[in-house]
């Protein structure tokens, strides 16, 4: 914690002390919140606090800890175990948390009798939560959470899920066949969803549900409640083509459309919206259609702000999200849109945008390309950035009107604060992340006919006249991952690789995220063939640039760059000549609804569809014929992966050998989606380096 008045910094809440050195211990529903999220650290991942920033809760090995945040001082609270998501309310007198399905609430200054602790929403049935996100909420919408508070302290919006309608899979670890599998409710595409209901809870013991019409728009996406109005939802249709924003009246729990949305394609997410603003405008962020007035995919179209009827921003900016809305304005992530073309690829800025109009000015610490964020909180501002020639990220404090404080003087990397802004530069925060021992020089560019944004490293120290070098393609590829980002840390393992002799390439074709709308959405009814052909087009226009040799190219890449790695080997063996799969989704029919609909309709309206993008259909082995080359496909699975299950890998393995088509299958006993852990990940890229190696003869 920083005293941004005095400039010093302390340590709030030390897990090791508050859990007498013994190791953190997750509990079930801790552990699939984390994957959810991503997360792979331990200890105090996570916390909320009250308004005035005096308290913080979090949760630590399933129990509730508080931390004053004046004093100093860090005590855990008499509950139930495990605890789960803890939030205290605005005014700090109580903290709601989640356990065993149930909504629970306490008094912030419990004295340890463990009287004041109480169910609010009790779960009733082994199928329901109260308070929790459902999968398809925290894994694609992120939602993450299950309850609000309202701005009063006096009751919350508590979500219910009742997921007996989805159907069960077995995730079994056959490293302990002694051991049941584990049944997890998961919804396939073209399958029922979880049964979503919104309720207001009183700490007096009322409860009143929530009224929209959920046969017509299911899916809960958002939920938003301010000061500046009643509370505010933004529900989906299953289809994701049509959503409405909708106000609540607390008193009956009936809900208003304050408006709504229609898209051809889809209707996008974005984090921080819909909101209001002091005046009572609903802030949002929407799609608009390009100068010539087509829609994406055809259009390239805008992503804009909007307050009200008030579009503040215009198409030279890419709104990505909405970061905090103040008294006089909005602050947004944002990249420079496609028609500027100003800036390098990768690029994310901090911007300020007036309510009553004007110019978006950028707030930055950094001269050159970089990625920034921020959190603002009355006239203290930390904007977090991290550039392409040095490793981390630097936290500033910025202040309005200049305030410093007694940390302030000298402080390296704030002299080039933006000075048309209120803020200026107070500080910067100490980090205490370790300096990789890798430094990488990634050259950030567009290229190809498409203007394709991609990312080439080389080896360290590598001379012109050293020849052509052998080429690794490593993207995502596909929708919400961004790989080519203006940021030092992020391109480690492509430089790890390419210190073993390889050119390595990232790629953000159609598809991907940060570009245009029309780019998003180019890849509707068609993942394969968009995404594939992206990676072509990058890969023989870089060649004409950088000394990459077209006759050994490698690919590999996770999640949906492992589904991509094992396409291209398969669908383009004249240009990929080995491939490196890791979690591959091989049949869209086994992947999740919100996302595989989106992209894919349903598989009973578009079973062609499914058919095309598939690895394993004959439709999708259909262009692998006899006379093609054999192409050597290493496939990497976590048994334990609840999101991109092993069955994916499996059947892969099984068209392919029945196909007579040799391949590796390297199975991750007890391994998630995630593959995290130190010692997982470093023999993943030894075992993957290998394999490169000998498939593309590399020395």
């Amino acid at each position: 914690m920083r005293d941004v008045g005095e400039g010093t910094e302390r340590i709030a809440a030390d897990p090791r002390a508050l859990l007498g050195g013994a190791e953190e211990e997750l509990s079930p529903e801790e552990r699939a919140r984390r994957e959810r999220s991503r997360e792979g650290t331990a200890g105090v991942v996570g916390y909320a606090t009250d308004t005035s920033v005096e308290m913080a809760a979090f949760a630590l090995s399933g129990r509730l800890f508080t931390a004053g945040l004046r004093a100093g001082t860090a005590r855990e609270l008499p509950t139930p175990t495990p605890v789960v998501d803890p939030r205290p309310a605005p005014d700090g007198r109580h903290i709601a948390y989640v356990s065993g399905g149930a909504l629970r609430v306490i008094a912030a200054d419990e004295d340890g009798s463990g009287g004041s602790d109480r169910v609010l929403a009790e779960s009733g049935a082994e199928t329901v939560t109260w308070g929790l996100a459902e999968f398809i909420a925290a894994e694609e919408m992120s939602r993450t959470r299950g309850f609000w508070w309202s701005p009063d302290s006096d009751r919350l919006l508590v979500a219910r899920v009742d997921d007996a309608p989805v159907g069960r899979w077995w995730i079994a670890d056959p490293t302990h066949p002694d051991r049941e599998p584990a049944r997890v409710p998961y919804p396939a595409a073209g399958t029922a969803n979880a049964e979503v209901t919104l309720h207001l809870v009183g700490l007096d013991g009322s409860r009143t549900e929530v009224s929209w019409d959920r046969e017509r728009y299911p899916y809960l996406a958002r939920v938003h409640w301010s000061s500046y109005g009643p509370p505010l939802l933004l529900a989906q249709s299953r289809d994701q083509r049509e959503a409405v924003y909708l106000s609540v009246d607390t008193d009956s729990g009936a809900t208003s459309v304050t408006l709504s949305e229609k898209d051809p394609i889809w209707l996008e997410l974005f984090a921080g919206v819909p909101a209001w603003a002091p005046d009572g405008s609903l802030v949002r962020i929407s799609d608009e259609p390009g100068e010539d007035g087509e829609s994406a995919p055809d259009g390239k179209g805008a992503r804009v702000l909007f307050a009200g009827a008030r579009q503040l921003t215009s198409s030279g900016l890419h709104v990505r999200s909405v970061v905090d809305i103040g008294e006089e304005d909005i602050l947004v992530s944002a990249s420079e849109g496609e028609t500027a073309g100003r800036i390098a690829p990768g690029e994310v800025g901090v911007y300020r945008v007036p309510l009553a109009g004007g110019e978006p000015m950028r707030l930055a610490t950094e001269k050159g390309p970089h990625v920034a964020s921020a959190v603002r909180g009355g006239g203290t501002l930390v904007l977090t950035s991290a550039a392409p020639d040095r490793p981390g990220s630097r936290a500033t404090v910025l202040r309005r009107d200049g305030e410093g404080d007694a940390g302030s003087e000298g402080a390296e990397g704030t002299e080039g604060a933006d000075e048309s802004t209120e803020f200026a530069a107070a500080g910067v925060i100490a980090s205490g992340a370790e300096t990789p021992v890798l430094t990488t020089a990634p050259r950030l560019l567009h290229t190809g006919a498409r203007r394709i944004p991609a990312a080439v490293v080389l080896p360290s120290g590598y001379q012109e006249g050293d020849g052509p070098l052998p080429v690794l393609m490593d993207p995502y590829g596909g929708p919400h991952g961004q790989r080519v980002v203006a940021s030092h840390n992020a391109h480690l393992t492509a430089q790890w690789f390419a210190d073993q002799g390889f050119a390595v390439i990232a790629a953000d074709g159609r598809g991907t995220p940060g570009y245009s709308p029309g780019w998003e959405k180019a890849v509707h009814h068609d993942l394969a063939r968009v995404t594939l052909d992206d990676q072509v087009e990058a890969l023989h226009s870089l060649a004409d640039s950088f000394p990459l040799d077209l006759t050994r190219v490698g690919i590999r890449g996770w999640s949906y760059g492992g589904y991509l790695a094992a396409l291209a080997v398969l669908r383009r063996p004249d240009v990929f000549h080995a491939a490196v799969a890791g979690a591959p989704v091989t049949d869209w029919r086994l992947y999740d609804t919100h996302y595989t609909e989106r992209y894919c309709g349903t598989p009973q309206d578009d079973p062609a569809v499914y058919a095309r993008s598939s690895l394993i259909t004959d439709e999708g082995l259909s262009e692998v014929t006899e006379d093609d080359p054999h192409r050597p496909l290493m496939i990497i699975h976590g048994l334990a992966d609840d999101n991109v299950v092993v069955a994916h890998a499996l059947r892969l393995s099984s068209a392919l050998l029945a196909a007579g088509r040799g391949h590796e299958v390297l199975p991750l006993s007890g391994v998630t989606h995630m593959a995290s852990g130190p010692q997982v990940a470093e023999n993943l890229l030894l075992l993957q380096v290998g394999f490169l190696k000998r498939s593309l003869g590399v020395d």
